[in-house]
C-alpha cells in the first residue's frame, strides 16, 4: 500500500477577495506542477469565510493565506505569489531540515541553484545543535546544508571548526559569534543578497532583519538615463560599501511607486530614493537630488548620525491616518472587484441604520407634539377657569351679593327657600 502523505499545502481564501482571484490560476498551476513532479505535498484550498473556525484555529488573519501543514506543524508562506516560488517553498519545507552535501560535485551543483547558501561544516557540537534549532525556525525562508571540510572548494579558508558559512554575491562569509551575535539573527540578516529586486513580500520579510531598506524607486520599463543611473548608484553603494553599511542597511530597487505610495500614504515621484524603517514605519527622503555615489553615501551617513529628518512613524496620529487610509482602500478595492457585492456589504447596513434613525426621530417628534398639545389644552382650560372665577367674583362684589355666611345661616337660608317653593 502506498503511504498517504501527511504534508499539505493549503490556500485560505475569501470569495470576495480580489487578491485571491488573482492567485487562483497560479494556485492551480502549483497543484499541477506538484502532482507531475511526484511531490508528497498535497495541494488544496479552503473558503475561510465558510470554515471560519478552522481558519481561526490556524491563525488566518488575511486573504489569501498560504500554509504548509507538516505533521503537527504549520508553516506560513510569505514570499512572492508565483508558481516557482510557491513550489520551491513547499518542497523545501516538506524535505529534510538539514540536507547533507556528500561531494564537491554536489556542493557546486547546489551552489549554482541557490543565490544564498548556508552550510554547517564540522561534526557534532553545540554549534550544530543551535544550527538545527535555527533551521527549524527559518526553513520557511531558506535552505540549510551540512558538509565536511573536504567538500568545500579549495579557496574557502575557515579559521576554526566547526563553522557556519554563507555563500552569496560571488564570495562567502563566516559566522563569528563575538562580532555577529546570535546565530539566528545573523542568518536572518544574511539570508538576502546585498542587492535585491524588492517587492511588497520581500519588504515584509526584510522587516524581520531589523535593517533599514534603501530603495531606488524606478520604472523598469523606462530605459532613460535617470532611471538606470539611480539604480546603478544604489548597486555601487551596496557593493563597494558593504563593510560599512551591511549591518544596518539592505539595498535594492522597486518597480513602480504604487506600493510605496500606499506605505507612505503619500505620492512620490519616479525615479527617486527612499529609505524605509520597517520596524516603526518611518521613512527618509533625500533633501536634494542624488547625483552620484557620494551623494547617496552622505544621505546614508546623515540617517545614521540622526541629522536626516524622519517622516511617518507609528504615533497616534499616524495610526489614525493609517486606519482611515486602509478603510478607504478596502472600500475602493471591494467596489472595484465587485460593485454589486460592495453595494450589498456597505449599502444594506447603511440603509438599515438610516431607516432605524428615521423611525426613532419620527416617533420622538410625534410624541412631543401630542404632549405639547395636551399640555397646551390643559393650560388653556385652566386659564379659562381662572378667568371665569375672577369675573364671577368681580360681579358678585359689584352687586353686593357676595357675603360670608356661617354654616347655620346657610342651613336657615335653604329652609326658607324650600318653604317659599
Amino acid at each position: 500500500k502506498k503511504k498517504k502523505s501527511n504534508v499539505f499545502a493549503f490556500q485560505f481564501y475569501a470569495p470576495w477577495c480580489g487578491h485571491c482571484k488573482k492567485l487562483e490560476p497560479v494556485w492551480n498551476e502549483v497543484g499541477i506542477e506538484m502532482k507531475n513532479m511526484g511531490s508528497p505535498v498535497r495541494v488544496g484550498k479552503m473558503d475561510a469565510t465558510s470554515f471560519s473556525s478552522i481558519a481561526s484555529e490556524f491563525g488566518v488573519r488575511g486573504y489569501p493565506t498560504i500554509k504548509l501543514l507538516k505533521g503537527d506543524l504549520a508553516y506560513n508562506y510569505r514570499g512572492p505569489r508565483t508558481k516557482d516560488d510557491i513550489v520551491e517553498f513547499a518542497n523545501r519545507v516538506a524535505g529534510p531540515l538539514i540536507r547533507p552535501l556528500p561531494s564537491q560535485h554536489m556542493f557546486e551543483h547546489v551552489r549554482k541553484r541557490h543565490r544564498v547558501l548556508f552550510v554547517y561544516v564540522g561534526g557534532e557540537s553545540p554549534l550544530k545543535e543551535k544550527y538545527i534549532e535555527v533551521a527549524s525556525e527559518l526553513i520557511v525562508y531558506t535552505y540549510f546544508f551540512s558538509a565536511s571540510e573536504d567538500v568545500l572548494p579549495e579557496y574557502v579558508t575557515l579559521p576554526e571548526f566547526p563553522a557556519v558559512v554563507v555563500f552569496k554575491d560571488g564570495t562567502y562569509f563566516v559566522y563569528d559569534e563575538y562580532e555577529d551575535g546570535d546565530l539566528s539573527s545573523w542568518i536572518n540578516r544574511e539570508r538576502f543578497q546585498v542587492y535585491l529586486h524588492v517587492d511588497g513580500f520581500t519588504l515584509y520579510e526584510l522587516g524581520d532583519t531589523g535593517k533599514l531598506v534603501a530603495i531606488a524607486v524606478i520604472d523598469d520599463k523606462n530605459s532613460s538615463v535617470e532611471h538606470t543611473r539611480l539604480k546603478s548608484i544604489i548597486q555601487e553603494v551596496a557593493r563597494d560599501y558593504r563593510d560599512h553599511f551591511h549591518r544596518d542597511f539592505q539595498f535594492g530597487h522597486m518597480d513602480g511607486n504604487d506600493y510605496i505610495n500606499s506605505l507612505l500614504m503619500d505620492e512620490i515621484t519616479v525615479p527617486t530614493v527612499v529609505v524605509l524603517n520597517t520596524s516603526n514605519q518611518q521613512y527618509f527622503l533625500p533633501d536634494r537630488h542624488i547625483e552620484n555615489t557620494e551623494d547617496m553615501v552622505q544621505f546614508i551617513n546623515n540617517i545614521l548620525d540622526g541629522t536626516a529628518e524622519a517622516q511617518g512613524g507609528d504615533g497616534l496620529l499616524q495610526r489614525i491616518k493609517r486606519i482611515i487610509y486602509d478603510a478607504k482602500s478596502t472600500v475602493v478595492s471591494v467596489f472595484k472587484s465587485s460593485p454589486l457585492l460592495g453595494c450589498f456589504l456597505f449599502g444594506l447596513p447603511l440603509g438599515v441604520i438610516s431607516i432605524m434613525c428615521y423611525g426613532i426621530c419620527t416617533a420622538d417628534t410625534d410624541g412631543g407634539v401630542d404632549e405639547h398639545e395636551a399640555a397646551k389644552k390643559e393650560n388653556g382650560d385652566q386659564e379659562l377657569t381662572d378667568e371665569g372665577s375672577e369675573e364671577e367674583e368681580q360681579e358678585e362684589e359689584k352687586n353686593g351679593k357676595y357675603t360670608e355666611l356661617s354654616d347655620g345661616e346657610l342651613k336657615q337660608k335653604d329652609i326658607m327657600t324650600k318653604k317659599k317653593d
